[in-house]
């Protein structure tokens, strides 16, 4: 069997990446370990369309993140996909914090993102009663989605086009041959084995990615990646219906792998407070919620809400974030890599795609359609 393009991995990427390659590359596969499509960080984080403010100027985070916020709402509006452009409050709820805005507000403009709208601490509780702040940034345009509804949108449009998904199937070796192209080595669930040919592959495999990198024999660390996994946990808040109308985050703190404990809500107007980051030094995937964890979220978000009660808080879920720093190195860019120069021509590389992969997801697909063309 000769495939053109292999996708390892059906999350938002893979998706992404074998909605838009569907369009000229046949036969086109889609490889998958889990039972069924996003089951890993896809379905585990808080939805939200980043505006792209807080990355590095000239970043891939940065470029992808504005450029596929417009290419998402677009396709959000064009296939009825529930979504909303609810805003963010990024808030300073002390003098030292608001000193910070100028330098966010500034680094957001060099990305491209110039609607940000400084705010008073009236104009804040104009608009947020609850949240409390001596000043803000206003960002209209962070919004919400429905992502399971995205993914199954992208899945519909690569099969329309003839895409087949294999499930349950674990890519254990990606061996290049001499006249090009690769042979694709997969276990399925009973323990078999098969091999087959594709003459391109694209490795989006998430949680996965610097393993199935590194079966194609790259050696991960020499080259930046390998994976470092961060849990981040939600508590939701059963606070009185109508209590927030948008997403609110703190100023972020210095030198941290997240953004701190914020608030979103969800199409229906649920509370959520999250993520925060714990590192998993042994890569075990624990998506275990601490109860006990509540009075470090609550004393965090009570910062911006002062009328917060610590038992509208309850444990949710938690979501893993495929990282390429440990504890203490520097923030990382997204790894988006075809592998000619390292003598496999026809390999892509997508690693470390964690937020804002989701935001960013056309914009990846379409990036990854340029390398391979």
């Amino acid at each position: 069997m000769q495939i053109d393009t292999t996708i390892v991995g059906a999350g938002v990427i893979g998706l992404a990446v074998a909605a838009r390659l569907s369009e000229r590359r046949q036969p086109l596969f889609v490889v998958e370990r889990n039972a069924s499509f996003g089951q890993e960080t896809s379905s585990r984080n808080s939805e939200v369309i980043h505006a792209g403010i807080y990355y590095p100027a000239g970043s891939l985070k940065a470029r992808l993140c504005v450029r596929g916020r417009e290419a998402l709402y677009q396709r959000l509006e064009e296939a009825r996909i529930p979504h909303r452009r609810c805003g963010k409050l990024l808030v300073a709820t002390e003098a030292a914090e608001a000193d910070q805005l100028d330098s966010i507000r500034q680094r957001a403009a060099d990305n491209g993102v110039d609607d940000l709208e400084r705010l008073s601490g009236a104009g804040v509780r104009a608009l947020e009663p609850q949240v409390r702040a001596v000043e803000a940034l206003l960002s209209p345009s962070t919004g919400i989605l429905d992502s399971h509804r995205l993914m199954r949108h992208l899945l519909s449009r690569a099969r329309r086009k003839g895409c087949e998904l294999v499930y349950r199937t674990k890519v254990e070796r990606i061996r290049p041959r001499d006249g090009g192209g690769f042979d694709v080595l997969v276990r399925y669930p009973d323990g078999a084995q098969d091999c087959f040919f594709s003459r391109h592959v694209v490795n989006c495999a998430g949680l996965a990615a610097d393993q199935v990198a590194a079966s194609a024999g790259i050696d991960i660390d020499a080259h930046g990646y390998r994976l470092h996994l961060w849990k981040g946990a939600y508590f939701n808040c059963q606070a009185p219906s109508g209590y927030l109308k948008r997403l609110v985050y703190p100023v972020p703190p210095p030198h941290t792998v997240g953004l701190g404990i914020h608030a979103t809500i969800d199409l229906i107007g649920r509370i959520r407070f999250g993520p925060d980051a714990t590192y998993l030094p042994d890569g075990v995937l624990d998506y275990a919620v601490n109860s006990d964890d509540r009075d470090r979220f609550f004393h965090a978000a009570a910062r911006y809400l002062p009328s917060l009660q610590a038992d509208w808080l309850q444990p949710e879920m938690a979501g893993i974030r495929p990282k390429l720093q440990q504890p203490g190195d520097a923030v990382r860019d997204f790894v988006i890599s075809e592998e000619s120069g390292k003598g496999l021509p026809g390999l892509v590389n997508c690693i470390g795609i964690e937020s804002p992969g989701l935001t960013s997801c056309l914009a990846i697909a379409e990036y990854v359609a340029d390398l391979l063309e």
